[in-house]
């Protein structure tokens, strides 16, 4: 994926004031608006002038723009880091194609998914006055398996984008102590009720709905409910049978390694993954671990093996 340098598109600095983002856009629409320009790059132009705009005006979007960076050197792939906007809170509220021709996989691969989740407006209400209810606020945050599993209470520190009196953007951080329960979903949201947007007059404040990722564990993948993990064997292990220890979130259990089981093979553990009703299972996947040939001994111990086995696991490449 191309990386894209909305600053430079704009001719701007990364330091630009809203304001300076605002001006720099208008004038540059205004040269490139293909109602005006007839180059044959002007409309491609503009487009990239209205993506640009999209990100930078919003101060939301802008703050966590800016925590990829430069990006990459000229040539090179982008991928946005695992969890990049992790921890960014925001009010939603959409995106408009200004430039009406699509925006790019890069813009839609940052900002195509929460991003452009609108925060609910409530209707305004109140019978003294003007009131109206607070906007509902969002984010991504990580936590760790073991909090998914067993449930817990953590403190996060969630960044807020506000605007200073320099109108430059900036992270403000504020803190919270959410309590996790046991057996959250991946993707599933926790409402914190009242912690979104302020309200006015007599309304009431909005919501704040974390969005649950997981950080990657060392030793298991999640699919669902379902947990993977990759089992090393022994040669002998896996031809003669074996009982070996396997970790799960709960502690070690010993599994019965059938004779003959072969590398890939996945063995099932019932009822060992994430709680639910039902609870998801734990599969651990074989992989055939092969012993070095770095001894007279264990050298030895394959011209043995080659000179007694008939094996030949290329037998399904002959005609």
């Amino acid at each position: 994926m191309e990386y894209k340098d909305y600053y430079k598109t704009l001719g701007l600095e990364r330091d630009a004031t809203q304001d300076d983002v605002k001006r720099a856009y208008r004038k540059l629409a205004r040269k490139y608006h293909p109602d005006v320009n007839k180059d044959a790059d002007a409309e491609d132009k503009f487009k990239e002038l209205g993506e640009a705009y999209e990100v930078l005006k919003d101060p939301e979007k802008r703050a966590a723009y800016d925590q990829l960076g430069k990006g990459p050197r000229p040539g090179e792939e982008f991928r946005p880091p695992p969890g990049w906007d992790a921890g960014f809170e925001f009010s939603g509220g959409g995106f408009t194609d200004a430039s009406g021709g699509g925006f790019s996989d890069f813009f839609e691969n940052l900002f195509g998914g929460g991003f452009h989740t609108a925060g609910t407006h409530r209707r305004p209400g109140g019978a003294h006055g003007f009131s109206s209810d607070g906007e509902d606020h969002h984010a991504k945050v990580l936590i760790d398996l073991e909090d998914a599993f067993a449930g817990a209470t953590r403190q996060m520190t969630l960044q807020q984008a506000v605007v200073d009196d320099d109108g430059r953007v900036r992270n403000k951080p504020r803190t919270l102590n959410v309590k996790i329960p046991k057996g959250v979903k991946l993707g599933q949201s926790i409402r914190l009720t009242g912690q979104g947007g302020p309200a006015m007059g007599r309304g009431r404040p909005g919501d704040l709905y974390l969005k649950i990722e997981l950080r990657p564990h060392r030793l298991y993948r999640v699919d669902g409910r379902d947990l993977y993990l990759d089992l090393p064997l022994a040669p002998w292990e896996a031809a003669l049978g074996a009982t070996v220890q396997v970790p799960t979130p709960k502690g070690k259990v010993e599994l019965k390694i059938p004779a003959g089981t072969r590398n890939g093979r996945k063995l099932r553990l019932k009822g060992r993954g994430l709680p639910s009703d039902p609870p998801g299972d734990l599969y651990a996947q074989v992989g055939i671990a092969l012993p070095p040939a770095n001894t007279e001994e264990a050298r030895a111990l394959y011209q043995r093996m080659a000179e007694v086995s008939h094996f030949n696991p290329r037998s399904h490449l002959e005609s």
